[in-house]
């Protein structure tokens, strides 16, 4: 059997814990940022675990890592 191509978007944006949780950066924190309080710019910079109803998607694009 051929090995599986690693989708070249999903490394660059999921990181696998070594539990085998699958992490993401948070969106809303690229600009327009001058609205938004410190305190929620601050918690958004937090990784936060993928859902699990995306986790065997992502898994699959992501064979190796």
């Amino acid at each position: 059997m051929p090995k599986q191509k690693t989708h070249s978007a999903s490394k660059k944006r999921f990181k696998v814990t070594g539990t085998g949780k699958v992490m993401r950066s948070q969106a809303f924190k690229k600009h327009i940022l001058t609205k938004k309080s410190t305190k929620r710019k601050r918690n958004l910079r937090k990784s936060v675990e993928v859902a699990a109803t995306n986790l065997h998607t992502i898994k699959q694009m992501i064979p190796y890592k």
